[in-house]
């Protein structure tokens, strides 16, 4: 049986972030909002995906492992802490992002020394805690499957089963890389973004989530990542990794939309709003405003 992390009973916020995809940039800007915001190590969970795209793996991983963090294994933490051939992702055999992957993980599994895979493959594939008695599972992809992308537009029933799975009343994830808050039959399931890479908005911005109590309730915020794009990309242009990836960085765009739904692909190029969302456990009321 794969492991959990339990942290026990939060009430203080909760910074909550994945997908750094070794963005070193990205990391730092991350953390150093994160320290304006008054929230250390100890409140921040990774949802896994520390490494991948991007030029800086070992640095990110330092400097994530530095602050304490929790951290969920994400596919690509699996992957080289098994010492697996390919990064797990789930793209489909012969697409563009299959193909693409290959690269950038043989670049990680060149520039990632072996402390740094062993500690991978010891990170737990959930992290629980309770808040103002919600039961929070946060997981990589889904509960069923840790690289299952999970995307807003995707049926109420498929979510529904996932719930049933975790026995959690929120669920927060990440690995398919667009952030959104979602209730399902008065639960909520929470996609906190990724930071490493834009969201196939047109911008080139990146999303974390806060959490904190409110009231008998939880409030959840969708937050938009600003950093050093530019440098990120020349960084992935000097270790010569994939360019699609580098323009990505630079544009906000994906090169490809090869595992999105229809919804989500008619959504490329609009800009995302903030969010936040009031919930209360056991109920059906929720409070919705863009920020």
């Amino acid at each position: 049986m794969r492991s959990i992390l339990d942290l026990g009973d939060i009430d203080e916020p909760l910074l909550l972030f994945g997908g750094s995809y070794g963005n070193l940039e990205a990391t730092e800007a991350l953390l150093a909002q994160a320290r304006q915001l008054g929230i250390t190590g100890a409140r921040m969970i990774h949802t896994g995906d520390v490494v991948a795209y991007c030029a800086d793996p070992a640095a990110t991983v330092a400097l994530v492992r530095g602050t304490g963090m929790a951290v969920v294994q994400g596919n690509c933490e699996e992957s080289l802490g098994a010492g697996s051939e390919d990064c797990g992702c789930g793209f489909a055999e012969g697409t563009v992002c299959d193909r693409l992957s290959a690269a950038w993980y043989e670049y990680c599994v060149r520039e990632l020394p072996a402390e740094d895979r062993s500690w991978m493959a010891g990170l737990p594939a959930r992290v629980e805690f309770r808040m103002n008695g919600a039961k929070v599972a946060v997981v990589h992809g889904a509960p069923s499957r840790i690289n299952r992308f999970v995307f807003a537009s995707d049926p109420l029933e498929d979510k529904r089963r996932e719930f049933a799975l975790a026995g959690s009343d929120v669920i927060v994830g990440g690995h398919s890389g667009l952030p959104f808050i979602q209730p399902v039959d008065g639960r909520l399931w929470v996609n906190a973004g990724a930071i490493g890479m834009p969201a196939n908005d047109g911008t080139p911005r990146c999303w974390f989530a806060l959490m904190r109590p409110q009231g008998d309730g939880v409030e959840v915020e969708i937050r938009a990542l600003v950093y050093d794009h530019a440098g990120a990309a020349a960084r992935m242009r000097e270790a010569g990794l994939p360019r699609e990836y580098e323009q990505a960085l630079r544009t906000g765009f994906w090169d490809n939309m090869d595992i999105l739904p229809p919804e989500e692909r008619a959504r490329r190029g609009r800009p995302i709003a903030w969010e936040r969302l009031s919930w209360m456990p056991d109920s059906h009321r929720f409070a919705t405003s863009e920020l």
